[in-house]
């Protein structure tokens, strides 16, 4: 008989969990304690309680081809950067062309997973659950967790001495819906990270003045890079991973902090931080800059306390405020698995980010628990993929020493690097941990092998962005799609954008092919001298 796996949770990470269960002949029941797929992504007006919710206009901050599960390309036509209903209309035809929708329990909670009494020997599980009122439970060889760690709204009131007397009205932002609730309203947003500056932008078109209140300040991206490319797709790269490395930090961060600051000078917007660009999770924000120019977003300090109808500021100054919104991002937190996992400030010890080390039998795994510089899910997805081979027995995980080391030596490095934050808890860089994962299932690209043999393709996956096809390309799972869609992958990008017929210079279009050729021929000379 198949063996059982429960998956929890119906989101990004669920639905791909559930397909890698069914590629290697596992029978997955996903439990999803709304009526719905999409998790995070799914707006709702009046959200169930405790799920995370988006707002109304948000707008993905990766881009399609960075951000598509492996084996299945978003469509040609739709935008590079999604609006949440486009992601729930791709989630939908994911779900669709893999049928994956019939394993899953709708309106089904999980009230408890534990081991069951021969766990020692079997590694099973008992997953209670509770749909309308009636609780069952369940025996599963294996659980996948995927219930993102968006889950529990961090609202730190005890650092604003004097909230308590505000009277205005105050807020996570995950409770934020539009920006009419602040016409002429005199606002104050708390965080600096992407929903922070979102929220700031899209309140001042409505508010009367919006004050966005920063700790430390931050390196600001914009969704659009060179040549009109999307940021990511031009910066997550093998060879810019490459030569990441062979610099030093100061150097590479200095190198982007030029870059970033010939759009705007961050010191002249009150937005500089005294911390290097790549020791903070990156804010991704196009209208911030100009928000600010015009007036309508002021940036302020951290907010020292509250009156009953201002907010006083650490520099001294003063602002009448109507209303606070707290983007102060989330915690995550497993009640369901009290006994076996415990999380402690934001944290919780596990191998790869997947695998905890202190079970007997590893079929336990978290999927989804990373906050990348890259998009989630294609990591979710090959975690996925690792994850069901343990299951099988097909991978092996290394002792309990070996996964403690690692644990260790990745906190240690964490530490050394990010300035000390809730969110920079479970950090990971999108191709460093791809390629860690890749290398337990098998997967990584052979770049010196496909030089040899399809030098085309060799080109694209060192060159060209990081897309989730390269791994597809070899190993369990490979797909037959890979390198059509590796080689197509700039056509889809520019397809969207392509509305009205233009005349393109032929020099120009002559050039990324001169400059391809030209870092070739440079690779085969480095390849040639370390032989």
């Amino acid at each position: 008989m198949a063996r059982r796996v429960a998956v929890i949770g119906g989101g990004s990470s669920g639905l791909c969990a559930i397909k890698a269960c069914l590629d290697e002949g596992l029978e997955p029941v996903c439990f999803e304690r709304s009526r719905d797929i999409g998790g995070l992504w799914r707006f709702e007006e009046q959200p169930e309680e405790g799920r995370a919710s988006i707002y109304r206009s948000v707008i993905i901050n990766t881009s399609k081809e960075m951000m598509c599960f492996s084996d299945f390309p978003i469509p040609d036509d739709f935008p590079n950067y999604m609006h949440h209903s486009k992601i729930m209309e791709y989630f939908r035809m994911y779900a669709r062309r893999f049928d994956l929708l019939r394993h899953i329990r709708f309106g089904t909670s999980v009230c408890r997973v534990s081991k069951s009494p021969d766990f020692a020997t079997t590694g099973r599980w008992e997953v209670v659950t509770e749909s309308e009122g009636k609780q069952q439970s369940d025996v599963f060889d294996a659980v996948l967790v995927c219930t993102g760690h968006h889950t529990d709204a961090h609202l730190p009131l005890h650092a604003f001495p004097g909230i308590e007397k505000f009277k205005g009205r105050y807020l996570h932002s995950r409770d934020y819906k539009d920006p009419q609730d602040f016409r002429d309203k005199r606002v104050v947003i708390i965080g600096i990270g992407n929903s922070g500056s979102d929220l700031a932008v899209e309140i001042s078109q409505t508010a009367k003045q919006v004050f966005l209140s920063t700790r430390r300040g931050a390196w600001i991206f914009n969704r659009v890079g060179q040549q009109g490319y999307p940021i990511d797709i031009v910066f997550t790269t093998r060879l810019k991973a490459l030569m990441q490395q062979l610099l030093t930090s100061s150097m590479a961060s200095g190198f982007a902090e030029r870059q970033l600051n010939m759009r705007f000078d961050h010191a002249h917007y009150g937005l500089k931080p005294k911390h290097r660009v790549f020791d903070q999770h990156p804010t991704v924000n196009d209208d911030l800059p100009n928000r600010i120019i015009s007036g309508r977003v002021r940036v302020k300090p951290n907010i020292q306390e509250f009156t009953e109808t201002s907010a006083i500021f650490e520099d001294g100054t003063r602002e009448d405020v109507d209303a606070v919104v707290f983007a102060t991002g989330y915690s995550f937190s497993f009640p369901f698995l009290e006994e076996c996992v415990k999380v402690v400030e934001n944290q919780v010890s596990l191998y790869k980010y997947v695998f905890p080390v202190d079970l007997e039998k590893p079929t336990l795994a978290f999927i989804g628990f990373i906050q990348p510089l890259g998009a989630i899910m294609p990591i979710s997805e090959l975690q996925c993929r690792w994850a069901t081979r343990v299951f099988k027995g097909l991978s092996t995980l290394p002792p309990r020493h070996a996964m403690e080391a690692d644990i260790k030596h990745k906190k240690e490095e964490m530490a050394k690097r990010y300035v000390a934050s809730r969110r920079h808890t479970i950090q990971v860089d999108y191709i460093p941990y791809m390629d860690e994962l890749a290398c337990q299932l098998g997967v990584k690209p052979n770049l010196p092998l496909l030089f040899l043999t399809d030098p085309p393709l060799a080109l694209e996956v060192l060159l060209g962005p990081c897309t989730p096809y390269q791994y597809r390309l070899r190993g369990p799972g490979a797909w037959r799609g890979a390198r059509a869609a590796i080689l197509t992958q700039r056509q889809r990008v520019l397809q969207p954008l392509q509305t009205r017929p233009v005349e393109e210079n032929s020099s120009a279009s002559v050039l990324p092919l001169l400059r391809k050729l030209a870092v070739a021929v440079a690779v085969f000379a480095v390849i040639f001298l370390l032989l």
